[in-house]
This record gives structure tokens, sequence and C-alpha cells, in this order.
């Protein structure tokens, strides 16, 4: 089995899938792929009807083989399955043998003029084995593929997609054929699943950019291969998790003081714009930070009617002496960019968010500030900032995000947190984080800034950079879930409804793995 969480590029796993086939017989590993499949496809099943309607789509590669194999296990079970060869056989051995399988089933096959009558039949289930790991990431699917695709999305039936839907980059999540610079509307197409079994390993483009919508719930099937396989190739890439930050949670000591807890500083709220430090700063008082100060770039409020414990005062009249969140409402006036630039030559530990980021990106002479901090410093761009801080188009962010985190780390060394549908977290020793919590409610005004402001505690509790960015933006999604699973969204969830949730969150896990 793979390490727990671990994920995988389309490279590492060639490397384990050729080692493992020269040590196996020919057709074990499509076997196994097709009956770990068909005992997905079994379970989806398990509601419906005996001889209940069932189509394959059988692509022309290995995809289409471990399809087949599904298609004669399902077959053999009772299930009515049509197998649609819109185009070409597989034509690997393999595969052959597979379609040899099939055929001597009950499964009735059908070529690319069945595609009108599609709609006309029930199914149980679809199984997408149209394409999987081997496509060309440059050329949109097109002809007869896209529009059985296109016919299979529109039915809205349950969906089973083999290793990969179908037009998914399982590098990056991005559709295939998505033309960077062109904007964000992709050019290609891809299957929808509603469960994704994924072969050999898990990979990154089935969590991240818009793999949470075409993949649906994904599972692992290792195939039964031997764990040296894996340990030879150990991976720079994993899932989020508790057990990645567990080690940092602490139980609060009852001889402690405020002090023991840290201070974080808020810097922003130019004029116009108070609201977004008073989130972040209201965020990271609950989030355990021991002192909170908001630092205001316009006219200071004398106090915050809602969260008294914050200290409000000019920007002025902070000090830069410990963790420091710097950007949310911040503006991009003379004082602000001088405010930023005493920040960054500051020795305390930096969350940049927002404008700051902003700043940053329009100014060479502080990229090179940031570049050289020897104090820990977080970054927490959403596409479009990473984009104006890399000189490049959102799209190619979004085209390759993880590539994007990468290069952002290595050119800031700085911790990053690319937000966005599976964001990601890169830090300086090249570990890719992919977090799995949270979903469309945190796309509102304020989530942002309510995240920095988690970063900033647990960095003030002393947590690493690595962990606080980690912890925080599990914490932070997975706040939005719960409020969801309790029918407070994702529609109309505001950014302040999730800081009493991370804080729920937070002591339970304290209490449960804190030291």
């Amino acid at each position: 089995m793979p390490p727990r969480h671990a994920l995988y590029s389309i490279a590492e796993i060639r490397q384990i899938e050729q080692a493992a086939l020269a040590e196996l017989p020919s057709g074990t590993l499509m076997q196994r792929a097709g009956q770990a499949a068909a005992a997905a496809a079994m379970n989806l099943l398990q509601s419906a009807p005996p001889g209940a309607q069932v189509l394959v789509l059988v692509g022309p590669g290995n995809n289409g083989g471990d399809a087949l194999e599904v298609a004669a296990r399902l077959a053999h079970t009772g299930s009515a399955v049509t197998a649609l060869v819109a185009g070409a056989t597989p034509s690997s051995p393999d595969a052959q043998r597979a379609l040899q399988r099939a055929q001597n089933s009950s499964t009735v096959f059908r070529d690319s003029e069945f595609l009108p009558e599609i709609a006309c039949v029930q199914w149980a289930l679809i199984i997408d084995g149209l394409f999987g790991i081997g496509m060309d990431a440059t050329r949109p699917i097109t002809g007869v593929y896209r529009s059985l695709i296109e016919s299979v999305n529109r039915l809205g039936r349950p969906v089973l997609t083999l290793d990969i839907p179908s037009g998914l980059d399982a590098d990056t999540g991005a559709i295939v054929g998505t033309v960077a610079g062109a904007g964000d509307a992709p050019a290609g197409i891809a299957v929808k699943a509603q469960q994704t079994i994924t072969f050999i390993a898990d990979k990154p483009g089935l969590h991240t950019c818009n793999g949470r919508d075409y993949a649906g719930a994904v599972s692992v099937a290792a195939l039964a291969l031997d764990a040296q396989h894996f340990t030879r190739i150990p991976p720079t890439m994993h899932l989020s998790t508790i057990a990645e930050f567990r080690h940092s949670l602490q139980i609060r000591r009852h001889n402690s003081h405020k002090g023991s807890n840290g201070d974080v500083v808020v810097i922003g709220g130019a004029a116009g714009m108070h609201g977004a430090p008073v989130l972040a700063a209201r965020a990271a008082i609950h989030s355990g930070a021991g002192r909170v100060i908001v630092g205001f770039i316009g006219a200071a409020p004398a106090f915050d009617s809602m969260q008294p414990e914050l200290m409000c005062r000019p920007v002025a009249q902070c000090a830069f002496s410990s963790t420091v969140v710097v950007g949310p409402g911040l503006g991009n006036s003379d004082t602000a960019l001088a405010v930023l630039q005493n920040a960054l030559q500051s020795e305390a530990k930096l969350v940049l968010d927002a404008d700051a980021l902003n700043l940053i990106a329009a100014n060479p002479a502080l990229h090179k500030i940031v570049a050289q901090r020897t104090a820990g410093t977080v970054m927490t761009p959403h596409p479009l900032e990473a984009a104006r801080l890399l000189h490049i188009s959102s799209a190619e962010i979004q085209a390759d995000r993880v590539a994007a985190a990468r290069r952002l780390a290595h050119t800031y060394h700085a911790t990053i947190v690319l937000k966005g549908s599976g964001s990601i977290i890169a830090d300086l020793q090249n570990h890719i984080a992919i977090n799995p919590t949270g979903n469309p409610g945190l796309a509102t005004a304020g989530t942002g800034d309510v995240l920095t402001g988690i970063i900033g505690a647990l960095l003030a509790q002393g947590w690493s950079e690595s962990d606080a960015a980690i912890g925080a933006v599990w914490l932070h999604g997975n706040a939005a879930d719960e409020l969801v699973a309790a029918g407070q969204g994702p529609i109309g969830l505001t950014a302040s409804e999730l800081i009493p949730l991370v804080r729920s969150s937070l002591n339970r896990l304290c209490k449960q793995y804190g030291t």
C-alpha cells in the first residue's frame, strides 16, 4: 500500500507501475483493477433492482481495458451491461484479453451509432473508462468522445470513473485542453463523476482545481502492489490531515498567562476597509492568541464593540516584535507601503495577505526583502494574487496549481497557501499538502481574512510555519463543512460564522491529541 494520504504524480505512478509489471504475470494489474472497480460498482448498485442497466464507456487505451474487465465481471453478476466502444478498441495484449472475456459474457456491445439512444435508457450506473492518466494534457477531447461525454454529463445519472475522470489532468486537476491566458473557461471537457476509484495511488489532480467538482468521492485501489514499490519513491505530496499538525496541538497549562500564548498584531484597515482586519483579529483571539492588537492605516476606532478584548490602535503605535498579520484591508497608499516595508524588515513572524501581496507584486524591492527574510513568512494568495506575484496570468496559475505554489515558495522563500478548491500549502522543503476540507461556502468576502487570523494565532503559539498553514487551512475548511452539514450554507455562509467553529474544533483536537 502507498503511505496513507500520499499523492503521486503521473510520472511517479508510471515508475511504480512499470516496476510492478516487470514482476507480475501479464494482465495481473488490469484484472486487479477490474476486480476492484467491479466491487465499487456493485456497492453503488446495491439499491438497484436485479438486472439493472449499466453503461460502460470503453476507451482506446488501457483505461478501456480496465472498463472491459469491469463489464465482464458485472455481466456475470446479473447486471444488464452495455459496453459502448465509440472509437477504436483497446489494442494492448492485456486489453485484448479483457475484450475477449467481455465478449464471452452477456455484455452487449455498441458503437458510436448508439449515442442518440443513450438518453432513452434508465441507466442505474455509468462507468467511465474512456481515458486514463495517459492523455495528452495539451489536447482537449474532441469528436465522438466529446459528444459522448456531453451526453453522459447531461443525463445526471450516477457515474463511477476509473482512475481519473476522462478529460481531467491527474497532476493538476485542470480540464485537459484548458488554454492558459484565454480566461478561466476550459476549452476541453471532462466526465463529471459521483465517485472515482483511482488505481495504484491517489493523484493530486483529484483534489484541487476542478478535481473535487469532477471526481466526486475518491477511493484508492492499490492493486495489492508490494510496499517496496512505494518506498522507492517517497511522496512529496499528500492530503492534509490532522496527523500532519497534531504534534503542534497543545494543552493549556494552568500555570500560564496571556503572554504564554503569544501576541498577534493585525495591520490593515484603510478607510472603508475596517472590517477586514477586525475579522482577522477576531479569528486570532478565538484561535488562542493571548493578546491581539489591530493597527489601522485609517482612523482607528476606539474599540470593537463586538469583541472588546481587541486593542484598536493607529498603526503608528504598533510594534512589529511578535507575530504580525499584514494585508487585510491595507490598501495601496504610500502609508500602507511604508508600513509593509517596516514589517518586512522586522524580525517578526509574518502572515502576508491581500493588499500586502499586491504591493509586493508591484514593487521589486519588496520582493527582494521578502525573499531575504530570516524570520518565518507565510503568504496566502488567491489565484489572481499569485499571478501578480509571479507576473503571469491567473489561468496559468490554475493550469498547474501545484507547480505555481512550489514556484512561489522558492521565489519568495516563504510557506505558501495557494487558496482555492483544494488549497495548496507549499513549504521550503518542496513538500506539498493539498487540503481536503472546505466547500463553496468559503467563496465569499472575508473568509481569507479569517484564515490569516487563524494562521497568525497558531504561529504566535509556537507552531512552525508549515504546521500553522496546514492546520489553519484544515480548521478553516472544516468549520465551513460543519456549517453546511448543519444546513447553514454553502449559500449565504458568512466569514464571521466560521470563527466559533474553528475555536470548538481546536479545543476538541487539543483535548484529544495535545501534549
